[in-house]
Formats: structure tokens, sequence, C-alpha cells
């Protein structure tokens, strides 16, 4: 067996705020903070999910895969890090050794230039949706994709529905995690970031060539990831819960919250060579 490549989705699969635990969780786990915003706490992670992150990366490739941009990434002090790799704005760039690489991203450019709408168009449309009686905040996101926070227990019973499907015939995708709803485009995606950091390793032999890809992720704008992956994992919460996700190579933890941020680590830790078969 082969070391594999460790390909992991952030908040709500490895980290959480305190608003994706429930108070429950966060009353009674043995939390690290391991991001600070505004001066103040915001994301978290059990204090065995540090350990554990922390061993998987030091014994195979991890690879931190996030809608997060790269701003919001770096916000973060995640255990084993620095990463040699990152997939950030959802597949729309890669960080290489800290550094955004210019070229995936002016790849990525020219895709977008004959894919669907543009930005502009998508937000004007947004715009014209929504109300301060429901949404926070309007956020463009990259120059590539845009959302917005709302209140959820205020939002419209049919907006995401119409949304979705106003996005869906000009080549946008719509995901909503939490209080925040992504519009981004769907030639964006994180598994053809990850694909590409996957032969740049392999070019540079830090990764076998039939290494396993392994994947987890809770959100829609994961699911192409789970798909492409040789196995997968998703937490037993999350928008791909509520939609039932279920492929036969991708496991659902039996937890949620928190917790199954340590199930899938241990699932991955169970996939290296020598401490048994995930």
């Amino acid at each position: 067996m082969t070391i594999p490549l460790i390909a992991t989705d952030l908040d709500r699969t490895m980290i959480f705020s305190e608003a994706a635990m429930g108070p429950e969780q966060f009353g009674r786990l043995d939390l690290r903070c391991v991001e600070i915003h505004e001066d103040a706490p915001l994301s978290y992670m059990t204090a065995d999910a540090v350990n554990m992150l922390g061993n998987l990366a030091a014994t195979a490739p991890v690879v931190p895969v996030t809608t997060r941009t790269p701003k919001q990434y770096k916000r973060i002090e995640l255990p084993g890090s620095p990463f040699r790799y990152a997939v950030v704005s959802s597949g729309g760039r890669i960080i290489t050794d800290g550094a955004d690489d210019k070229r995936w991203r002016t790849q990525i450019d020219a895709q977008l230039s004959d894919a669907g709408a543009d930005l502009d168009t998508v937000v004007a449309e947004l715009t014209s949706r929504i109300d301060r009686s429901w949404v926070k905040k309007l956020r463009i996101a990259d120059d590539l994709f845009c959302y917005i926070v709302v209140h959820t227990e205020r939002q419209p019973a049919g907006f995401i529905a119409e949304w979705t499907g106003w996005c869906a015939e000009r080549g946008w995708t719509v995901s909503q995690q939490g209080r925040k709803i992504y519009a981004q485009p769907a030639t964006v995606t994180k598994s053809a970031a990850l694909a590409e950091v996957r032969r740049r390793l392999i070019d540079d032999g830090a990764l076998d060539a039939y290494a396993p890809v392994l994947a987890a992720g809770d959100g829609l704008l994961d699911a192409d990831m789970l798909e492409a992956a040789d196995r997968g994992i998703r937490p037993a919460h999350g928008e791909l819960h509520e939609l039932g996700f279920h492929r036969e190579h991708v496991r659902v933890t039996a937890t949620a919250g928190a917790l199954a941020g340590e199930e899938i680590l241990s699932w991955f830790h169970a996939a290296i060579p020598g401490t048994g078969a995930a």
C-alpha cells in the first residue's frame, strides 16, 4: 500500500465555529482555538483532532481545500502547517509554499472568459433578489464568486431553489453552508485544482503515481472532490447530509459536529500503511 494524498475541506469538516458545534459540544469538548478574527476566537478543533492532524501531516501529504479566499485561509493556524499546497477560493487559486500560484489563476481566468454569465451579471441579479430584512452582508470574493450572509430564520423558503435555478441556467453553482449562501462559476472546482496539485506532487517525486486520493468535505462545493476521490468521507451534518448525498465509495461519519472532525481524521490515519485499513 502506498501513502495516500489527503485532501480535506476545512470549515464544518475539520474546523468548527461555536455555532457550527452547538452549545452542547462547545461547552463539553476539550477545544483548541485555531483562528482569531477581529480579536476574537472564531474556529476550533478538539485537542485530539489537533494532535491527529499534526501527526497525519508528518506522515502523508495533506492538502487543505477550502472555499475561503487566500486572506481568510491565512487566518487559520492549522496543526501540521505550513502545508506545501493548499487549494483556496473553491479551486480558483492554489497556494504553493505560502504564495499564490499566478499560473493557475491565469488558467482559471481564461476558462471563465468563455463560460456562462460573468460575476457582475450574477451580483446584479442577486442584489435584485435580496433585502436587508434577511441578508446581513453581500460579499464579492477574490473577484471570482459572491456570497451573502443571512439570518437563516428569516430566509425566504423558496430562495435557494429559485436562485439555484437561475444560476444553473447561466453556468453557476449555488451552495448554502450555514449562514452563508455562495454562488460561483461551475467551471471552478475543487477537484480540478486538487488534480493539478496531485500531478505536481507526482512529477517531483513527492507522491507515488498510484497513490490513492482520500477526501473529506461537508458541502455541495465539496461534492465534485468527493466524487473524484478514490475514497471519501463526509460528516453526518451539513449541506451534503441534508441533501442525502451518498456514494458507494464515500463513508458517512457516525458522529456530527467537531466529533465528526475527529472521526474523519481517524479514518485518514487508518489509511496510512501500517496502521490498518480505512
